[in-house]
């Protein structure tokens, strides 16, 4: 198979460059690599043969291989060595000015025929390549750190772009070993837009008092199957990465609601508060290890309470039949007797608004998150109101442990903690596909190579039922009074008429 550009330049040799000329080489182009600073390029070339090295201490690659790889990787000194290079990949620091002077140089070294390409990760590309003259075959080129192990590009187009660049762009990822997904050119491209909402929500609902970073983080992981839970994430990336780029995505967006991050993150910015790289940030970490505090314990209660349960209750007749397996006592009458518990389980709604609107004793009435079917998860969650006496609490939290089953009980909030936030996820990865930003087969890869989520935001939108995700976001907007919860017009019609959120119009 013919490489598509046999000589590729990567201009700025940190992490980044360094891995995808690692990449290029191996695929079988000639690579330079060029730095403006001194001896850089030099560094990054034995660097990347070392690593080459330690994979063929390991059996993942022969000598010869090692061999034939740094055979194709020199250092371009200037950056008129450039002159053949068929594909420039620029991977220096994020500054607008600094790139469009880059490019208009590059202009006056390589081939009119040449591609320039940038790997920003929040800039415009239509702006990098207004600088050239020939605008048409500037594009973005987006890798995500580690290039070797995150296997997902983006391929971006700018308004004057060439389709064939991107074409050409996209058959190239796939030669290197990645996958390749198209964006238009707009703030945050595919994975930095559609990971808005996982940890600013997350940030939101501690802001209000609902629970804490742990407890937040357990739920996500035991309830959904992420990964890491958004603190766990956010220490991991630091808050000098993360932050910056909340502030951008909302700045670029003129403050639209959705993208609003969290003073939270700002004054732990402040502060020094970074994550792991600091060795506190989210938790305190000793020797790398995370110090996380304990789960709730579980009450010991004596007696416990019959318990009835809302008629309007999300999964009602799967709840009835926990709760028989749990060995409750249930009532079944019109209404709750003097002494019962009182078990509501709302989608987007708070526990007090329901308890208000449904005529309930506040004092005895629990929420439970019932979004995600009980077999699914491996965690239950429950929500106190500002009333719910401190019996009805353990009450409810004993039952529910019974099984052995994680239990979070947590303040009350409209929709809980995984409704929130799966929402908000699929929210703005709905009005991604509703601005043409990219195809819904793109997002979902994107998303999951790129951000590693258990599933796409648009096949977890269908698992959970897009007309549940609809009611969760239109009560959410009712308790907040917040246009952040506003739902797309992707998920609004979708949700209305019971389609897949996959589905494109004809």
């Amino acid at each position: 198979m013919k490489i598509i550009y046999q000589n590729v330049a990567i201009v700025g040799t940190g992490a980044m460059g360094r891995g995808i000329a690692q990449l290029a080489a191996q695929a079988g182009s000639q690579v330079l690599l060029h730095d403006s600073k001194p001896g850089a390029a030099a560094l990054a070339q034995a660097e990347i043969i070392a690593q080459w090295g330690r994979l063929a201490e390991k059996g993942r690659l022969s000598g010869e291989d090692v061999h034939t790889y740094a055979q194709r990787l020199v250092v371009a000194e200037q950056l008129s060595d450039l002159a053949d290079a068929h594909l420039v990949v620029e991977a220096i620091v994020e500054n607008l000015d600094i790139k469009k002077s880059l490019f208009k140089q590059l202009e006056t070294v390589v081939a009119p025929e040449a591609v320039l390409a940038s790997n920003t990760s929040s800039l415009s590309v239509t702006a990098i390549a207004s600088a050239c003259e020939r605008p048409g075959r500037v594009a973005g080129y987006h890798f995500f750190n580690p290039v070797p192990l995150m296997k997902v590009v983006e391929v971006i187009a700018g308004l004057a772009t060439d389709a064939a660049v991107c074409d050409d762009l996209s058959a190239y990822a796939r030669q290197i070993g990645h996958t390749p997904v198209r964006a238009q050119d707009t703030p945050g491209f595919i994975v930095n837009h559609a990971g808005r909402g996982y940890g600013t929500e997350a940030l939101r609902i501690v802001s209000e008092g609902v629970t804490d970073f742990a407890t937040i983080d357990r739920i996500l992981r035991d309830q959904i199957g992420f990964k890491l839970g958004p603190f766990e994430l956010l220490d991991l990336t630091g808050l000098d990465v993360s932050h910056p780029v909340m502030e951008s995505i909302y700045h670029q967006y003129h403050e639209e609601a959705r993208y609003r991050p969290s003073v939270i993150t700002a004054q732990r910015l402040s502060g020094g508060l970074l994550g792991r790289k600091t060795g506190q940030g989210f938790y305190r970490y000793v020797d790398g290890q995370a110090q996380v505090p304990p789960e709730q314990p579980v009450p010991q209660v004596q007696e416990m309470p019959p318990v009835w349960v809302s008629s309007r209750a999300a999964r009602r007749a799967e709840l009835y039949q926990l709760l028989k397996d749990l060995g409750a006592t249930i009532e079944t009458g019109a209404s709750p007797s003097p002494h019962a518990l009182t078990l509501v389980a709302p989608l987007g709604f708070d526990v007090t608004t329901v308890a208000v609107v449904e005529r309930l004793d506040p004092s005895r009435t629990v929420g439970i998150d019932m979004l995600v079917d009980d077999a699914s998860t491996r965690r239950r969650v429950l929500a106190t109101n500002p009333a719910t006496r401190e019996d009805m609490r353990d009450a409810a939290h004993a039952l529910f442990a019974r099984d052995g089953k994680a239990v979070s009980v947590i303040r009350d909030s409209g929709g809980f903690v995984t409704q929130r936030v799966v929402g908000t996820i699929i929210n703005i990865a709905t009005d991604i596909c509703q601005q043409g930003i990219c195809s819904p087969g793109d997002l979902e890869l994107a998303v999951t190579l790129g951000l590693g989520y258990p599933m796409g935001p648009l096949s977890m939108g269908d698992r959970y039922g897009p007309t549940n995700v609809l009611e969760v976001l239109f009560n959410m907007q009712t308790v907040y009074g917040d246009q952040r919860y506003r739902p797309s017009p992707w998920l609004r019609r979708r949700g209305a008429i019971g389609l897949s959120l996959k589905h494109e119009e004809s």
